[in-house]
């Protein structure tokens, strides 16, 4: 059931400040959503973005969330409800990286409760808020879960990374297959994985073999086409694919001495992140 536009849908975006999140937010404004709701930590860049998307004509309400918090999560889930109503369209888009350094050199071990509380555990905290309401409505809904293709294949020096993807895509596709064995065919879920892309959350990680950095429109404008048509997975670029279709081919040496080769296995040397 493809979906040709979310004219007259309620959005929930999180993230929602800066980078994809924005994007996402302005795709939904262009096309005329009945209520873009913005979720952020960041309140100066939220509230920012918030004016320039009103001023682009959209009904905006934003929120600030710490999605790394269950109770922020549920407070405002609550909220959203009472002030917009129940939401078709969620895009769980906020996440963090943490890298650069081998896993038993892990000097704050905060930053495993994060990275997993924020990429793991919050898309399925957030989408508990929507979804049931989704499953009891008639109406097209979607939700669009941005993993990574870290959740693909292993990648030193961002184990934990690495680790809150995989669960998140298992989680993702999982919840999809749920969705279509109750029989729920009017809420679809679609999870991305691109690599890294230049919105500075990768800043210093280095180029694979044929896999430039890609460019957060391009990588918005896939996803969200593929989640009005309902679209399961988007895997970005197509050297991703092929890594994926191969790590479940080749035996385990073989597999690593190819990533090692076209560069996977050290594309995390030098990175340091958004300052």
């Amino acid at each position: 059931m493809k979906l040709e536009t979310v004219a007259g849908k309620r959005v929930l975006i999180t993230g929602a400040a800066m980078g994809l999140g924005k994007l996402f937010a302005e795709k939904a404004v262009a096309e005329g959503a009945d209520a873009v709701v913005l979720w952020d930590i960041n309140e100066l860049a939220l509230r920012e973005t918030a004016t320039q998307l009103t001023a682009a004509g959209g009904k905006v309400h934003h929120y600030v969330v710490d999605v790394s918090s269950q109770d922020s999560i549920r407070e405002a889930g609550e909220a959203v409800r009472k002030e917009v109503g129940g939401i078709d369209i969620l895009v769980n888009n906020a996440g963090i990286v943490r890298g650069n350094t081998y896993f038993w050199e892990t000097e704050n071990r905060a930053d495993i409760d994060k990275t997993m509380a924020i990429n793991s555990l919050a898309p399925m905290y957030v989408t508990l808020e929507f979804l049931a309401g989704m499953v009891a409505g008639t109406s097209q809904a979607r939700v669009l879960n941005i993993a990574s293709s870290a959740g693909l294949v292993a990648n030193p020096r961002m184990a934990v990374y690495a680790g809150s993807k995989w669960a998140a895509l298992g989680w993702s596709d999982s919840v999809r297959l749920e969705l279509e064995q109750a029989g729920h065919d009017h809420v679809k879920v679609t999870t991305v994985c691109p690599t890294y892309i230049n919105t500075g959350m990768f800043e210093g990680a280095k180029g694979i073999l044929f896999t430039p950095m890609l460019e957060q429109h391009d990588v918005v404008d896939t996803s969200w086409s593929e989640m009005k048509k309902g679209g399961a997975l988007v895997v970005l670029p197509w050297t991703s694919r092929m890594n994926r279709a191969l790590t479940g081919l080749l035996p385990i040496k073989v597999r690593d001495l190819y990533l090692n080769a076209v560069g996977v296995y050290h594309s995390m040397d030098q990175f340091t992140g958004r300052k």
